[in-house]
């Protein structure tokens, strides 16, 4: 049954959690631990380095972010909103959160809602490991679902992570989905092969979470001792740290292939280590977590993700066999870290059973399911996946920026502004192009420029207005794009308190479309009815402005206008884009016939019209072995592998 599958997800990830909590932040630099460290007290302030097994487990924030996440999810279904989640941070997650969780809790104060709690521009910690620790589990709630997993995630992995971390997470996200259906009959080396090829296909290669995916599958395939971890690890610092500078003292030397190193706390150089962990302990445990453990920096993390997956993978009986049942405890102490959530047990020491909390995970699953076009059997105990399909949500995204389309194509945007101005860094530059960069939508995974210091956003600081003043702002498109929707971000507010308000918001806002070489409002565009944009506040910084409209039309430009507020007068503008419509893609399903049921007629339905039930962008026989399945799946008893 999954349900102990899920069970055993828990118990793995708060063993590896806390095994790795051993060494945690100790060993950033060389020299590194090495196997020969096992058992010996190199441990973080002279720690003994040894498998950690505690009766309750002690929440960290390797397990129990998800845990809110899971609260929530049972509250208002799988897919939360922002509203759910900054709502359920509040309330919930107010202490034990660090660098990019502790910004983004730090901006819902300020009335930031994810994802703009998780982007760049708003929370320079973005690039950090959080997203990566605190939402893998997702993936266990849509098994074998991996698009389903990916939506589900997205908005909190958005809440504090972006561009190549939000990649990472995506990826662990897709490896705890695609771990319900790797071929179990295979070596567990080669199943761990398999779902490293699968999760890799979510990730766009442009991504630096790319790189260092291929960079650590090449090396352990390339590497004659699979005992040899260390000549990963050392390559992986070498490569992602020490040719790479400090990410906030500019530019790296040409040697660094133009890769930044951020802190231990970074995404990158622990997506490494947790990769490194799961091919080289190939599918063993304990091999897992002992590699997770010595392999440095933030160790705890990678290593309680990679323990949960195999937990995962092995079931209670593999965990229990790895260390001994009568060692294992199933109680957890939700309360030592999080705030105000029901007990489910009376224990003055524990709040939770990592077997209870599986349980209200295989509810979720179901809902998801069914949601997703799949079924679940009279008696709940066999699950028939929908069909499959891997856009992930970030790259659909990108794809419907106007502006990032028309540079792909080798077209022009033009971006100009009514003011001139000469702002000071802190505040942000005068170049209009900046807002012009389809920032909000790029989801390319490279390296971010952006340091402690400068603010990458346009600004008319310093260009002596007046409280009021209008300020305009112009794209120009060198050919037409159908857009549905305009979206306007803006960047922070300054010094906005009882005393003062000195500026970086705009007092009101209105847009022009240009259609072929006229300007006008969208409502004489021949656009239909425009939902108008929220009302803008001056006490909310980084706030998204979106008019929607009703019809998509052909434009050629967009502008902007309103007055500069603040008792300094002036704005702050990150991103102006336009959105094309989202591909018309029909819901996948096996009820090819529309008669409400999966049955041999949906086989026959197949045959008349082949369709791609497997999202390899072909109707071939490994789409009718799959529609063939499903017409017989009340026939097997173990969960379909639809995928």
């Amino acid at each position: 049954m999954y349900v102990d599958r899920l069970q055993a997800m828990w118990l793995a990830e708060n063993i590896a959690n806390h095994t790795g909590l051993t060494t945690e932040g100790t060993y950033r630099n060389p020299p590194f631990l090495t196997d020969a460290h096992w058992q010996t007290n190199a441990g973080s302030n002279g720690t003994l380095i040894d498998f950690v097994l505690l009766d309750p487990w002690p929440a960290d924030d390797d397990t129990d972010i998800e845990y809110v996440y899971q609260h929530l999810m049972q509250q208002h279904g799988p897919l939360l909103t922002p509203v759910h989640i900054t709502d359920g941070w509040k309330l919930h997650i107010n202490d034990f959160i660090w660098v990019s969780n502790d910004r983004a809790r730090e901006l819902m104060d300020r009335g930031v809602q994810p994802p703009m709690t998780g982007s760049l521009v708003a929370n320079r910690f973005s690039p950090r490991i959080d997203a990566q620790l605190t939402t893998e589990f997702f993936g266990a709630l849509a098994p074998g679902m991996t698009a389903t997993a990916l939506e589900l995630a997205d908005l909190p992995i958005r809440t504090t992570s972006d561009g190549y971390a939000t990649h990472a997470a995506q990826f662990f996200v897709a490896l705890y989905s695609e771990a319900a259906t790797v071929d179990r009959t295979k070596a567990p080396s080669d199943q761990v092969l398999d779902l490293i090829t699968r999760a890799r296909a979510v990730i766009p290669d442009t991504s630096k979470t790319a790189d260092i995916c291929d960079y650590v599958l090449t090396d352990y395939l390339d590497n004659p001792d699979h005992d040899d971890w260390e000549r990963t690890r050392d390559r992986v610092y070498q490569r992602y740290q020490l040719l790479a500078p400090d990410a906030w003292h500019g530019f790296p030397d040409p040697d660094s292939l133009g890769f930044r190193y951020r802190a231990w706390t970074e995404s990158s150089i622990n997506f490494a280590t947790g990769l490194i962990a799961l091919l080289y302990g190939e599918g063993d445990l304990r091999r897992t977590i002992r590699i997770g453990t010595l392999s440095g920096w933030d160790s705890d993390n990678g290593t309680a993700t990679m323990g949960g997956l195999l937990g995962l993978l092995l079931g209670m009986d593999g965990v229990t066999s790895a260390f001994g049942p009568a060692q294992l405890s199933d109680r957890y102490d939700i309360n030592r870290t999080r705030d105000a959530l029901p007990p489910y047990i009376p224990d003055p020491d524990a709040q939770d059973t990592f077997s209870l909390m599986a349980e209200r995970s295989a509810a979720i699953i179901e809902t998801t399911i069914l949601d997703a076009g799949g079924a679940v059997s009279p008696d709940g105990e066999l699950w028939l996946l929908p069909p499959a399909s891997l856009a992930s949500p970030t790259t659909r995204l990108q794809n419907r920026s106007a502006n990032l389309h028309l540079r792909s194509i080798g077209e022009t945007v033009t971006a100009t502004a009514s003011v001139i101005s000469t702002p000071d860094s802190i505040y942000g530059r005068s170049d209009p192009d900046l807002f012009a960069a389809g920032t909000m939508a790029d989801f390319s995974g490279m390296e971010p420029d952006q340091g402690n210091v400068e603010r990458k956003c346009f600004t008319t600081q310093n260009a002596g207005l007046s409280p009021g003043d209008p300020v305009t702002l112009t794209l120009e498109w060198s050919a037409p794009v159908t857009i549905e929707a305009v979206v306007f971000t803006e960047d922070d507010h300054f010094e906005l308190t009882a005393e003062t308000d000195e500026g970086g918001w705009f007092l009101d806002l209105t847009l022009e479309v240009r259609v072929g070489s006229t300007w006008m409002t969208p409502a004489t565009a021949g656009s239909g009815p425009v939902q108008q944009p929220i009302a803008l506040d001056p006490a909310i910084p980084y706030q998204q402005i979106s008019w929607i409209f009703e019809t998509p039309i052909p434009l050629t430009g967009l502008r902007t206008s309103g007055g500069a507020g603040g008792t300094d007068a002036f704005i702050t503008a990150t991103d102006l884009d336009g959105f094309m419509p989202a591909p018309q893609i029909p819901a996948p399903t096996y009820d090819l016939n529309s008669d409400g049921a999966i049955t041999v007629d949906d086989l026959y339905a197949w045959f008349d019209a082949p369709v791609d039930l497997t999202a390899d962008g072909i109707a071939d026989g490994s789409d009718q072995a799959v529609m063939e399945a499903a017409a017989r799946w009340l026939e097997s008893r173990t969960i379909a592998p639809m995928h």
